[in-house]
């Protein structure tokens, strides 16, 4: 499907999700049968990315240890999807009344509360108050999910995580480089790294979204943190200039070949390789990608020449200082309608367990209170996990506040913006036609 999205007419691509019409028709049939999974849960069934090996590492984990009796009444069932068929999967799921106790919650937030309208999705504020773990998830991913969610607790914080530009420091000494404070500076870093036979910018074009977010970033810092909202509140439209601009100027980055070569076939893996192996320059990630830093077999650049900076600020902009996006991952979701003692026994030792098992185990940064202290935090998981503590005021990203069939558009249209065969107009254009449509 990328090499086909590469051409200039992507849009004659059918999306592989529902519209919103259809979805809302295709939900609102599950409410109503009842079906076998308002029964409750054999199984501790759970569907999430292919891609996301993390979460899924840790849940096995603690089913071998803390959770082990929970395993033993509802053992643990994983069945993955690649990210780009989990919308399309939850929705046919949702349709079948089919949907497992914890899953995915989808690329787009929208889904989530299409899914919520039909009782797909567990009140996780009234599940911890009634297992009397209220404070079990950290007020700022708390308020980060409010945001995201209109207002409610439905997905639960196993990544809490501030994006940025990871940089080999190395490289950069090597190049006479300092670390980039404008959108100028990052150009001319990302030009000196090409002259010396370094691709840039490592980032996947297959999975679209690592390309919407430096879009996203340009808006944040050209127009300020509101950038996005104006657009959600139809007060701005994102073929207007000033947002036009924005996706000029990363196709600008295209167009020098700071993403290397075949930007569109490259998927995460990859792009996480072409950096930890020194063969790219920057990343841009969220704090996520700590845990492949610290696996040696992954990283050959060492973490001691891994630094971490603040998305750039155009020259003039109005965005704040040190801006980072602030994200809670993929979220994950329990069924309501599957929810029982089994799941809720489950949902107490992992929001009991899994802050303190994900940080020591994966240098993994989650949204829950750590129930026991970890020593022996690597530096730069640790100077991460201030810049967490420490930021105060964030943005979002591009597809946050977008429908799913405008999320969809956007990341398989993302390699073409990047790679030249469709306009920042034309680009703009198809997300904001599905916009207008939703």
């Amino acid at each position: 499907m990328v090499s086909v999205l590469s051409r200039p007419k992507a849009r004659a691509i059918a999306p592989v999700i529902a519209s919103a019409g259809a979805l809302a028709l295709l939900l609102s049939g599950c409410g109503a049968g009842g079906g076998s999974s308002a029964q409750g849960s054999k199984d501790f069934s759970y569907l999430t990315n292919v891609e996301n090996t993390t979460i899924r590492g840790e849940l096995e984990a603690l089913s071998k240890d803390q959770c082990a009796a929970e395993n033993k009444a509802a053992p643990l069932k994983v069945e993955t999807v690649p990210q780009t068929s989990l919308d399309q999967k939850l929705q046919l799921l949702a349709g079948q009344n089919a949907l497992p106790v914890q899953y995915a919650a989808g690329n787009a937030p929208a889904l989530t509360q299409d899914l919520d309208k039909s009782g797909n999705v567990l009140d996780f504020e009234k599940a911890l108050k009634d297992l009397n773990i209220s404070d079990a998830i950290l007020p700022g991913a708390a308020a980060t999910i409010k945001s995201l969610y209109g207002g409610k607790l439905n997905v639960l914080p196993y990544q809490y995580n501030v994006e940025g530009i990871w940089y080999n420091k190395k490289l950069f000494a090597d190049n006479g480089i300092t670390e980039p404070k404008t959108w100028d500076d990052f150009v001319a870093a990302g030009e000196k790294l090409k002259t010396a036979g370094v691709t840039p910018l490592a980032a996947s074009g297959k999975q679209g979204w690592p390309l919407t977010r430096l879009v996203s970033g340009y808006l944040f810092s050209d127009l300020g943190p509101d950038a996005m909202k104006k657009v959600a509140d139809g007060q701005a439209k994102l073929t207007d200039p000033e947002y036009v601009k924005a996706a000029q100027a990363v196709a600008d980055l295209g167009a020098k070949g700071y993403f290397g070569q075949g930007v569109g076939s490259i998927d995460y893996d990859t792009a996480a390789s072409q950096f930890l192996s020194g063969k790219a320059g920057m990343f841009y990630m969220g704090s996520w990608i700590l845990s492949n830093f610290d696996d040696k077999a992954q990283n050959k650049i060492g973490e001691e020449n891994i630094g971490f900076m603040p998305f750039p600020k155009v020259s003039g902009g109005k965005g704040i200082d040190n801006q980072y996006a602030t994200n809670v991952g993929l979220p994950m979701t329990f069924n309501a309608k599957t929810y029982d003692s089994n799941a809720s026994a489950w949902l107490k030792c992992i929001a009991t367990n899994y802050g303190s098992t994900a940080l020591k185990d994966k240098n993994s940064i989650s949204g829950f209170k750590l129930n026991t202290p970890v020593d022996n935090i690597p530096p730069l998981v640790k100077s991460t996990q201030e810049t967490v503590n420490n930021t105060k005021e964030s943005v979002l990203w591009f597809e946050a506040l977008f429908s799913t069939k405008a999320t969809t558009t956007s990341q398989t249209n993302a390699a073409g913006l990047a790679s030249g065969s469709i306009t920042p107009q034309k680009f703009m254009e198809l997300v904001q036609n599905d916009l207008n449509s939703k």
